[in-house]
């Protein structure tokens, strides 16, 4: 068995627009009620996942899901023509291109049984979130269907709120090697919604059946969460057995390190101090929402947005780092400008797993020629720009709903994920 990470990225849908619905989201809140473009974002995105595929590592890919939601409509008592603009605009969320919410992945090196376990984030805070998990456990099904390899789990019951894997970290010497598993959760006690609950986290690490002598709880700081990181994954990243973090992403930070350093004597901690990267450059520019990944060289690189790029103090700082003798030794930025003004950046676009690809659904894998017909697709068929106030528009809702059926029948899923 040949186990490597895959990193599994969300196709920005047809849908893809600037409502406004994601509270502590700054960038969300920055642009609502911009004009969106989602065959630009789709193809930004695509592009992202053929630059991974040049840098030697693995992809696969995550589905848009089917817009509007009718059934959610349904249970509301409505429908997409007589719902509330904001209802209408939840029913219509692409907010699924955010694999890194889709689930929480333990590989089969730190579970009990020797299976790899994903469970699929409930998501209950957020309104236009909280009804993607049907779907997302569909695709995760169909994707993980081999139940000698992979277990999938359904949701952690409501009110505890799950956000995935956007605040779990997985550290280990290797991918292949037992890892020790990292949960952060928060607490509201500041201006925003805190979205990972200690409870949701625990319940996880119990299904998963993790070793608790290897699994971390931590609590992200009130003051990282009052900046606008409504994720661990704004402020902090890992990758084997480097943490790339904020000074300010954790509650009790030497705490959390000791711990780590316990669990795992070999981890590296790369810290940002304050001083060179206040809080705000960091969130505005995503600098921690990259990928930090293994090459096939075996150095690590970080696939980081070009806002990282933008931002004086932040390239400064990362300049200084790569000139230096650290674990980190390659950057590689990215435009993801249409995931980015809805506040996501690269790693909030990617589930990471790892796992033998020859035990995945190959229709769930890409290569080149496949995201060129992927690629295709998009640019015949995902409308070239949405207004929010236009939501309502049957044209453009038949738009989507073809869209979407295109390219399921293209994949030949349309006879597991048709809603």
């Amino acid at each position: 068995m040949s186990v490597t990470e895959i990193n599994f990225d969300g196709l920005i849908g047809p849908s893809h627009n600037y409502a406004g619905l994601s509270v502590g989201n700054l960038a969300s809140a920055r642009n609502a009620g911009a004009v969106s473009h989602p065959r630009a974002a789709a193809l930004q995105g695509i592009e992202k996942m053929r630059g991974n595929i040049r840098l030697g590592l693995t992809q696969g890919i995550f589905l848009p899901q089917w817009r509007p939601d009718g059934a959610w409509l349904a249970q509301l008592g409505t429908d997409v023509g007589a719902a509330e603009p904001h209802i209408r605009a939840a029913a219509m969320s692409a907010s699924s291109m955010w694999a890194a919410n889709a689930a929480t992945v333990s590989p089969a090196s730190d579970t009990s049984d020797g299976r790899t376990h994903l469970t699929v984030a409930n998501l209950v805070t957020m309104a236009h979130r909280s009804h993607e998990w049907p779907q997302t456990l569909a695709q995760l099904r169909v994707a993980f269907s081999d139940q000698s390899v992979f277990a999938v789990h359904g949701p952690v019951p409501p009110p505890f709120g799950d956000e995935g894997a956007a605040n779990h970290m997985r550290l280990a010497e290797r991918h292949d090697l037992p890892g020790v598993e990292i949960f952060v959760y928060g607490q509201s006690d500041g201006p925003f919604p805190a979205r990972q609950h200690v409870e949701a986290s625990k319940a996880v690490a119990r299904r998963h059946g993790l070793d608790p002598a290897r699994t971390l709880f931590v609590q992200q700081s009130e003051e990282a969460i009052a900046a606008g990181a409504f994720h661990n994954d704004v402020v902090a990243v890992a990758n084997e057995r480097v943490l790339f973090t904020h000074e300010l992403a954790f509650a009790d930070k030497e705490g959390f390190y000791a711990d780590l350093r316990a669990a795992l004597p070999c981890v590296e901690i790369v810290e940002v101090p304050a001083s060179a990267v206040s809080l705000a450059d960091a969130i505005k520019s995503y600098l921690f929402n990259a990928q930090l990944v293994t090459l096939p060289t075996g150095e690590m690189a970080l696939v980081l947005p070009t806002e990282a790029r933008e931002t004086p103090a932040v390239w400064q700082w990362l300049e200084q780092m790569i000139a230096g003798n650290g674990p980190i030794r390659r950057l590689v930025p990215v435009d993801v400008r249409q995931s980015m003004a809805n506040g996501g950046g690269p790693a909030c676009l990617r589930l990471r797993v790892v796992a033998d690809p020859a035990t995945i659904d190959p229709r769930f894998l890409v290569d080149e020629a496949k995201l060129d017909a992927i690629a295709a697709i998009v640019a015949a068929y995902w409308p070239e720009d949405i207004a929010p106030d236009g939501l309502g528009d049957t044209t453009l809702i038949a738009r989507i709903e073809q869209s979407w059926l295109t390219l399921v029948d293209h994949l030949q899923l349309s006879g597991d994920l048709m809603p």
